[in-house]
């Protein structure tokens, strides 16, 4: 395999860990938990994991002979910068436990342990993939775990292997399907622990215990970086209004981290839309406001960073895509059959009357975007939904007629970006090295401490890693019921901005002076060599979070 010489120097990278994971570790336990809300009906679908405490590891003097474990993983959704770390970390940590421990790979996802496609993690396997992007040491995918079927066939070839711990790597739904094969492994006695990873870089799963998904600090960095090259250009040329769309379909961590790095002239926060009942026209008069304002300056150019999912926010739109998901799913064959040509009158005459008018109105490009094929939990694929190309162009309809009724008087051009893929594989930054691995050092502590139903956390991360806490929590403790596909199911709740928390606040506090002022900042890549304060920073986001 052909390398980079900056992969070289990586492999030589030694992650930081938490000191508590330096040698032996013993398990203290915290106060039981219940489920963030629907406890009754929660601790009724898990009566085997519901409840169960957090847990820290501590140092321990204690010095024992612990049996081999043999392990299972898998990557599951969309892939994060420092995968391949949790698995070098989780790989290190079960041959500390003890050196006979054998960790076996799950090819292409959930997927792979249903049909029973694995490949053994050996030492020279897992050297060549340290401190590296993306997740093809196994690859991953997007199969659900949910049936009793796939339960039973996976568990076939756990016994076949003699697995006895199955480590589950992927987001708020990976996690909920690791939730649930864990309950259902207990409930049978199968003899299988399963631990999940926090891994998403939308930054949606997060809690008190968990600081932060890892990837979310790589990606925010790579895209801050591109986003800072184009406000450098942009005030260079000075002709040019850039929409860029950012990954974030249920949250708009990614987009307010890349905002507080590169200081835009506009950044839309979707909560901030849907907590003030904002629509459609009131974001463009708002953009179309601050275009006009800077013209007046002279400056016919600027940023605008837009959240994935902000369609999903905007409170009508909201209501419309909710009746369509339900309607879809009820009507999906019947609306198949018919010509796409007929697809949007018959929608129209479908809905009632409010979300009807509101489709009707809607630019016949968005409408059909919004009748796509839906994803694996019934939704709409906002990712597909082209929200940069569409305010851009509503805000130059806008200044068309402010210009024809003498309200305005600038120049107007755009150039539209989304940027999503481009973060999802980069090497990670030394923080997220860091953090994956001990991630992954952290799930073997907990297979060693015989738990299942957990997903593994660190946290106090903003501090040196010496004061790290490491330790797990029980998955249910973050789950409420959701509609999917109609119906109500177990899900971990994402993490959105909190409008009263500290980024918020921060963005808020300066983004007027941002708006009309040309106060770019231009981050550069990564860096992974060099002083401390430049290489081995948190998201500003974390960092205003946990600052006292």
């Amino acid at each position: 395999m052909s390398i980079s010489a900056l992969q070289k120097e990586r492999a030589k990278y030694t992650p930081k860990v938490p000191s508590a994971l330096k040698g032996n570790v013993k398990t203290i336990e915290g106060s039981y938990t219940q489920s963030i809300a629907d406890q009754e009906e929660i601790k009724k679908m898990f009566p085997n994991t519901y409840g169960m405490p957090v847990i820290v590891f501590e140092k321990s003097s204690e010095h024992k002979s612990i049996p081999a474990v043999n392990a299972g993983v898998i990557l599951s959704g969309g892939q994060a910068p420092g995968g391949h770390n949790v698995i070098a970390g989780l790989f290190d940590g079960l041959k500390s436990i003890n050196k006979d421990s054998r960790l076996y790979g799950f090819i292409l996802g959930p997927g792979g342990l249903v049909n029973h496609e694995y490949m053994e993690l050996t030492a020279d396997i897992i050297d060549e993939y340290r401190n590296t992007g993306g997740f093809d040491i196994i690859g991953s995918g997007r199969t659900k775990l949910e049936t009793k079927e796939q339960f039973d066939k996976g568990l076939e070839i756990l016994r076949q292997l003699n697995i006895s711990a199955l480590v589950i790597i992927g987001g708020d739904d990976s996690n909920t399907n690791a939730c649930i094969l864990a309950e259902y492994y207990k409930s049978i006695d199968a003899g299988v622990q399963v631990i999940g990873c926090p891994k998403t870089i939308d930054g949606d799963l997060k809690n008190e215990q968990i600081e932060t998904s890892f990837g979310f600090d790589t990606a925010c960095k790579v895209y801050s970086e591109v986003i800072g090259n184009i406000q450098r250009d942009c005030n260079s040329a000075r002709k040019y209004w850039h929409f860029i769309k950012l990954m974030g379909r249920s949250a708009s961590h990614i987009a307010l981290e890349c905002a507080l790095q590169t200081h835009p002239n506009i950044c839309i926060i979707s909560e901030e839309v849907e907590s003030k009942n904002q629509t459609l026209e009131d974001i463009v008069n708002y953009i179309a406001t601050i275009v006009s304002q800077r013209a007046d300056e002279g400056n016919n150019f600027g940023t605008v960073l837009i959240p994935e999912g902000l369609v999903e926010f905007i409170p009508a739109m909201k209501r419309l895509i909710a009746e369509l998901n339900d309607f879809l799913a009820r009507n999906e064959t019947e609306f198949r059959m018919i010509k796409k040509s007929e697809q949007r009158s018959y929608i129209i005459n479908k809905l009632t009357k409010e979300n009807s008018e509101l489709y009707a109105s809607l630019p016949e490009t968005v409408a059909r975007q919004l009748t796509l094929d839906r994803d694996a939990h019934g939704n709409v694929q906002v990712s597909l939904i082209e929200t940069e190309k569409l305010l851009a162009e509503m805000v130059e309809n806008k200044l068309a007629e402010w210009k024809a009724a003498g309200k305005y008087k600038g120049k107007f051009s755009t150039q539209v970006h989304f940027f999503g893929y481009e973060g999802r594989c980069a090497a990670p930054s030394n923080y997220d090295a860091d953090y994956c691995y001990s991630i992954g050092y952290t799930a073997s502590c907990l297979i060693n401490a015989g738990k299942t139903g957990y997903i593994s956390s660190v946290r106090n991360t903003t501090q040196p890693s010496d004061k790290w806490i490491a330790g797990g929590i029980p998955i249910t403790m973050m789950m409420n019921l959701e509609r999917r596909h109609g119906e109500f199911k177990p899900v971990i709740r994402k993490a959105l901005v909190d409008l009263k928390g500290a980024p918020f606040k921060e963005f808020a506090v300066n983004r007027d002076f941002r708006a009309i002022n040309t106060d770019y900042v231009y981050p550069g890549p990564i860096q992974y060599f060099g002083p401390a304060e430049v290489c081995d920073q948190p998201t500003v986001t974390l960092q205003l979070e946990q600052r006292k």
